[in-house]
C-alpha cells in the first residue's frame, strides 16, 4: 500500500513539475499489451504449453501408478503380515510424497522456463521503448497497466502520448488493428 502511495505521489510530483519545465515530454505504453501481441508471445506460449503437457502426463502416470498400488494394498491388506503391511504403507506414503514433490517442482520449473523465455523478449521491448523515447523526445515513459489487481500508474493521459504503436513499429511488428491510434 505504501509503495502504491509513494508511486502515485512521485507521479503527481513529476507531472506537476512537468508544467513548469516545458521541455519535459511524458509518454505511456502498455507493456502487457505489446507483449501479448508480439509473434514471440505465441511461440513462448506454445513452448510453455508443450512443457506443461509433458509435466501433466508424467504427473498423471505417477498418480495412476499410486492408485494402482493403493488398490492392490487395500485388496490384500487383510491377509498381509504386519511387517509387509507396514512396508507397503511406508511405500505408499513415500510415493504420495514423491507425487506432491514432483507437482511442486514442475510448477517451479515451468515458472522458471517462462521467465527464461520472456526475459529476452522483455529486454527487446524495453530497448524499443528506450529507442522510441529517445527518438521522439520523451523524457518519461510510464506503463499504463501496472498489472492485474493493481492500480495503473497512468490514470489519465492524452492519446497522442501513447507510444505503443511506435514501439510495435520499432520492433518491426504491425500494430494490432484494435490498437489505439498514435
Amino acid at each position: 500500500m505504501k509503495i502504491k502511495l509513494m508511486t502515485s505521489l512521485f507521479a503527481i510530483v513529476m507531472l506537476a513539475g512537468i508544467s513548469v519545465n516545458a521541455q519535459t515530454k511524458v509518454g505511456y505504453t502498455n507493456i502487457d499489451y505489446i507483449l501479448t501481441n508480439l509473434p514471440d508471445a505465441k511461440t513462448i506460449q506454445a513452448a510453455l504449453t508443450t512443457e506443461k503437457a509433458q509435466y501433466d502426463k508424467l504427473y498423471q502416470d505417477k498418480v495412476s501408478d499410486f492408485q494402482k498400488n493403493l488398490e492392490e494394498y487395500q485388496k490384500s491388506q487383510a491377509t498381509m503380515s504386519p511387517v509387509i503391511k507396514a512396508d507397503k504403507e511406508k511405500y505408499l506414503q513415500n510415493k504420495q510424497g514423491e507425487i506432491q514433490e514432483f507437482q511442486q517442482n514442475s510448477e517451479v520449473a515451468l515458472q522458471q522456463k517462462q521467465q527464461e523465455l520472456l526475459a529476452p523478449v522483455l529486454d527487446k521491448i524495453q530497448k524499443a521503448i528506450d529507442d522510441v523515447a529517445k527518438e521522439n523526445g520523451y523524457t518519461y515513459v510510464f506503463n499504463s497497466d501496472a498489472g492485474p489487481g493493481t492500480t495503473p500508474i497512468v490514470l489519465v493521459a492524452p492519446e497522442k502520448d501513447n507510444i505503443s504503436n511506435l514501439v510495435f513499429k520499432k520492433l518491426g511488428v504491425e500494430p494490432p488493428k484494435e490498437a489505439m491510434s498514435n
